[in-house]
């Protein structure tokens, strides 16, 4: 398989940690790729010209986070990142859309703080902050599980993406519980091997 990336991604780190726990890392060929640039290789595998995407093994090419984890979930013997059914079932998809939606609001915030300063601008930023915020009040609540499942990788993912790129603006005050789990699930060998670094 051979997977577009960017080493600092963190849609790009989710597909990497779910790899490393599922043990499919091994089997993954990484193909550094600038998305901004649409190169013409990335473009003719995913139209949008966006990181992650995932050539699989029969040359399919799948792109977003989402998918390409579940279909690597669907790989190998490891156990289950996406549960089957139950309550379990939609309680990861639900951590999975929080620690996106923290990543959705994070990475384009993040591109606007990069450009001069104008009203509009700043109303988009506060916006995207105020996403953030919530989303982590929310996961001050009602933190993940300890074990690791989809959900619990994305809000990983997330939070380390805010360590990463907010390191002045940090998250933890105010949240001890989700401080406290995020500590703890970062020493998984899937999270601890992908932290980003510049």
């Amino acid at each position: 398989m051979k997977l577009y990336y960017a080493a600092t991604s963190p849609y790009v780190r989710k597909v990497m940690a779910c790899a490393i726990t599922r043990g499919l890392e091994g089997r993954i060929q990484l193909h550094p790729s600038n998305p901004h640039a649409s190169p013409a290789d990335l473009v003719a595998d995913n139209p949008t010209s966006k990181v992650p995407c995932l050539i699989t093994d029969d040359g399919l090419s799948l792109y977003d986070s989402p998918v390409i984890c579940e279909f690597l979930d669907s790989l190998g013997d490891a156990p289950a990142l996406f549960p089957v059914s139950s309550a379990a079932r939609w309680r990861a998809l639900k951590f999975q859309a929080m620690g996106d939606g923290i990543l959705d609001a994070a990475v384009p915030c993040r591109g606007e703080l990069q450009r001069p300063k104008e009203a509009a601008r700043d109303a988009a930023i506060a916006r995207h902050k105020m996403a953030m915020s919530r989303t982590v009040d929310a996961l001050e609540a009602d933190p993940p599980h300890r074990h690791i499942d989809i959900g619990s990788l994305a809000v990983g993912c997330a939070l380390g993406y805010l360590d990463f790129r907010y390191g002045g603006d940090p998250w933890r005050p105010g949240h001890p519980k989700l401080t406290a789990w995020f500590e703890e699930f970062s020493k998984n060998p899937g999270i601890a091997r992908t932290a980003p670094k510049e």
